[in-house]
């Protein structure tokens, strides 16, 4: 059989890496395919059927052996694709909590400790002036006061002026 798949080898390889082509696009990827499938057979040997069209078997095996190949190509595609996805979310995460702390560190600097306490509770905290006030102890008039205040500084610091009057 050995002197065979020689045989079929060198009658074979050249059509059937072409065939191989027209699968992968990829020379070189073409060329290991039909290798295998030529490994696969002299590995088989005596197992062969002599009944079997040998150019249909390795047609057939060529054909089967690329499309596994494209098959595994999508699934490491779609894996890049998660992988890709994860660190983008990543990016975004620590951007996010850069910025975060950005503007914490700004308002740390640049707020007075019960200013920046009234602009941290009704923009972080989300709660309404009311709350506020109740929470602290204080009129709904100071903490209307006290958020001006934050506004106007923070709008002064990061666009320069008041831009609404």
């Amino acid at each position: 059989m050995t002197v065979k798949v020689g045989q079929y080898f060198q009658e074979y390889f050249g059509r059937l890496c072409r065939y191989a082509y027209t699968i992968l696009r990829d020379e070189d990827e073409a060329k290991d395919a039909v290798q295998a499938i030529f490994l696969k057979l002299w590995e088989k040997g005596k197992d062969l059927d002599d009944n079997q069209s040998i150019k249909t078997y390795l047609y057939t095996s060529v054909h089967n052996y690329c499309l596994n190949i494209k098959r595994h190509q999508k699934v490491k595609d779609r894996h890049l694709a998660t992988i890709k996805e994860s660190i983008y979310e990543m990016e975004d995460n620590m951007s996010r909590k850069e910025k975060h702390l950005q503007v914490m560190t700004s308002l740390e600097n640049l707020l007075p400790p019960r200013c920046r306490q009234i602009f941290i509770m009704s923009r972080l905290d989300e709660k309404k002036y009311a709350e506020i006030a109740a929470e602290l102890g204080i009129s709904i008039k100071t903490v209307e006061i006290q958020m001006g205040k934050a506004l106007k500084i923070l709008r002064t610091r990061f666009f320069g002026s008041n831009p609404v009057k």
